[in-house]
């Protein structure tokens, strides 16, 4: 059973998403912080940077936002070649002009937001993307019937230079319903392009132009067709807000509860602890092995150590063992902490490419869990593995 926790003191709320008694998702939302991660706006183009291929935007925010040549030109379908490799950032952008950018990264302490002109517009079933022909069906979705059906569902009900990523929960799903949801979202792109000549045209920007969901609701979309059985609250603002929501995506299945404490924590002393565990550095395996993990600016390192394990005589056996562990649980807690973003793993080292091939098979297998995109690149020349993963609402 799937449940979330949304715990609300003072200034900030725990979101926390709980399977079978375990705790598996928890995100931070404070009041304090400005989340903009998602929100549309018209940029000002402020300076170039022609040895970088990129641009600075204001979008209104203090401090001003980075784009890359790539994420201006029109997005393309890398299968068939197209790669504007020969496009200058200066012949494309000037300073002064406006730019309908969104916003794909969140500011940092001590960087600036990134942003694309490449806009999507996220829901239950779909992930509409204006200005592209692209059409992709969710790789979890293995069925060759069912991903034909949905794709002629998309080409038959999506507007002339539009794209669509069908959502894994759209398997199985009604025409109709997944027509619908195409026309809302169609309808709010209308709405956009409205407001960016009209705010063009009076020469008002940079401007906000669409918000993007909040926390709370882009977990329940991701969440309401994957067993998501009851949400508790401890606030009157996030149960009308909820209410309303489940009733707007008719999840009534869903049970939502408040419940009148300061603190929905506090008595789960179980719950409480797997919260501070998630909230460490080292985290021990079962096996007495334990990973770290460090975050940095432009990477996440993890780090494989065998601990307290001593395994058998079969030296690789024994670090094949911890590895192994090691995977299950790295897997896990990126999901947990919603690490985003370029991760290495530094695994102990292993001679044998056999039981190398298998930590890499290991670890896509528990990685199959995560309802965001993960990609494992493999092991590096220095025996590292590399990998991505695309975090879902950015603590």
């Amino acid at each position: 059973m799937k449940e979330i926790i949304i715990n609300k003191q003072e200034n900030s709320k725990q979101i926390l998403l709980i399977e079978d008694g375990n705790l598996i998702e928890k995100y931070i939302e404070n009041e304090n912080i400005q989340r903009i991660e998602g929100n549309i706006y018209i940029g000002k183009v402020v300076n170039i940077l022609q040895g970088m291929q990129a641009a600075f935007i204001d979008i209104g925010q203090k401090k001003n936002t980075f784009i890359h040549l790539k994420d201006i030109l029109p997005k393309v379908d890398l299968k068939d070649g197209n790669t504007n490799e020969n496009k200058k950032i200066k012949d494309v952008v000037k300073v002064g002009m406006p730019l309908l950018v969104q916003v794909k990264r969140d500011f940092t302490q001590s960087k600036g937001a990134k942003v694309s002109t490449h806009l999507s517009i996220n829901s239950r079933f779909i992930v509409f993307m204006p200005n592209t022909t692209i059409i992709t069906i969710s790789q979890k979705i293995e069925d060759e019937k069912e991903k034909e059906r949905l794709t002629s569902i998309a080409r038959k009900y999506l507007p002339s230079n539009c794209g669509i990523i069908v959502r894994t929960s759209a398997q199985n799903q009604s025409e109709d319903a997944i027509k619908k949801e195409i026309e809302v979202a169609n309808e709010k792109w209308n709405n956009i392009k409205r407001l960016y000549d009209e705010n063009k045209a009076n020469n008002n920007f940079p401007r906000l132009i669409y918000k993007s969901h909040s926390i709370i609701k882009k977990i329940l979309i991701d969440l309401i067709d994957k067993d998501l059985e009851k949400i508790t609250v401890n606030n009157e603002e996030d149960y009308e807000y909820l209410n309303k929501t489940i009733n707007d995506l008719n999840a009534n299945k869903i049970q939502l509860k408040k419940v009148e404490k300061d603190n929905l924590i506090e008595e789960k002393p179980i719950l409480k602890e797997q919260i501070e565990k998630a909230e460490k550095r080292k985290v021990w395996l079962k096996c007495g092995g334990f990973i770290t993990i460090d975050k940095t600016e432009a990477l996440t390192a993890i780090d494989v150590n065998s601990g307290k394990y001593t395994g058998t005589d079969n030296v690789e056996k024994t670090i094949y063992k911890v590895n192994k562990e090691a995977s299950i649980e790295i897997a896990r807690q990126l999901k947990l902490r919603d690490v985003g973003g370029i991760i290495i793993i530094d695994y102990i080292d292993m001679k044998s490419e056999e039981n190398k091939q298998k930590i890499i098979e290991t670890l896509e297998k528990e990685l199959k869990k995560d309802r965001t995109k993960t990609q494992i690149v493999g092991f590096s020349k220095l025996n590292l593995l590399e990998m991505t993963r695309k975090h879902i609402c950015g603590n």
